[in-house]
């Protein structure tokens, strides 16, 4: 009987002890987006939709990194929802592209987040405007964690949207998160292509490679020594007379109304100089051929990265899998013009994916 009466007593310390936690738990999610300080008006280069509910959201990767992100809710939509979480492009946020396609998908009946990758927007991670391959995967696999544990999302019917180089990193993390049940790549960069090969591959080869590593190499040491980190630098801007066209596309979007964000690395200073090292070392599509959920890869058919988009494609494995091409379409376009990117097709991808 004493034994009975000591288990009850433990019991409701727990029980209290719990109740207690989960008033803390709260109190600090609270504390924790007052002290990120994040943006609560609406500072999107998008217009804000009036067929969805938006708020702020904040959670945690496995290397206790605090992602900031917008959630968008379709209004009148009850019961569990399917739920899809977009990134994208490397170097934009989420006031950009990736809210544009989270809302839009929004607008369609999914829940959806769009948020800052680690190191970037609103997001925390110190160093500031560092990549890796690996958190930014995690990245990915952390809002999933988020989604999965929402009351209105069905946890077994999540998706992913990665855009540009996250389009890349969202094949990374379909490979190696099976709770993935739907990736769409939308206008893809490779991001370990990109930085070992150069673009068009043009710096394919072991000595160019090596003069990467040197060169970075040294920032290293010379970032060390003061203490700070040498930005790489956005979008150029003033563009030269004989900036290639998908340059001028770049500047068109990250340096003018259509697309500028003051926390947009693209849009001002760019990542650190060393920022992207660890991609010179790893391949983020080594396991691409063993993902089996659904993958559509998107690209336009004047793109300049298209190439990728349709390497990444050629990995892929089984009848779930789809490329398309949109026609007339280029690399910039796929960010948010609304007439070239199929909001439609992606749709019917999902729903029937997601069920």
């Amino acid at each position: 009987m004493k034994k009975l009466i000591l288990s009850l007593i433990l019991l409701s310390g727990l029980m209290i002890s719990c109740s207690d936690k989960e008033v803390t738990n709260n109190k600090n999610k609270k504390d924790e987006m007052q002290e990120m300080n994040l943006t609560q008006e609406w500072d999107k280069v998008f217009p804000q939709s009036d067929k969805v509910d938006h708020k702020k959201v904040t959670f945690k990767n496995r290397y206790g990194i605090t992602l900031a992100a917008d959630m968008y809710t379709p209004k009148g939509k009850e019961g569990k929802l399917s739920a899809i979480t977009v990134c994208g492009p490397f170097g934009a946020v989420k006031e950009q592209s990736s809210g544009l396609y989270a809302q839009a998908m929004a607008e369609k009946g999914f829940l959806t987040i769009a948020f800052d990758p680690s190191f970037t927007g609103e997001s925390s991670g110190e160093p500031r405007y560092m990549a890796s391959p690996d958190i930014n995967t995690e990245d990915f696999c952390a809002a999933v964690d988020f989604l999965s544990n929402l009351d209105n999302v069905d946890a077994e019917k999540i998706g992913i949207i990665g855009i540009c180089g996250w389009g890349g990193l969202a094949l990374s993390a379909a490979a190696v998160d099976t709770r993935i049940k739907a990736t769409v790549s939308s206008t893809m960069y490779d991001m370990s292509r990109i930085n070992a090969k150069g673009y068009f591959d043009s710096e394919d080869s072991e000595d160019k490679r090596y003069e990467k590593r040197k060169s970075i190499s040294e920032q290293r040491t010379k970032d060390f020594k003061t203490g700070s980190y040498l930005r790489g630098g956005g979008v150029v801007d003033p563009l030269p007379d004989n900036a290639p066209q998908f340059v001028k596309d770049y500047h068109a979007y990250y340096k003018t109304e259509r697309g500028y964000h003051s926390r947009s690395l693209n849009s001002n200073e760019g990542w650190n100089v060393i920022g992207c090292q660890s991609f010179l070392n790893f391949n983020l599509l080594d396991y691409a051929s063993e993902i089996r959920n659904a993958v559509l890869v998107i690209h336009g058919e004047k793109a300049h990265s298209r190439y990728m988009g349709e390497t990444a494609y050629s990995l892929l494995k089984g009848n779930n899998k789809e490329l398309v091409i949109v026609p007339d379409a280029t690399h910039c376009d796929l960010y948010d013009n609304m007439q070239k990117i199929p909001f439609d097709k992606i749709e019917s991808f999902f729903n029937t994916y997601l069920k």
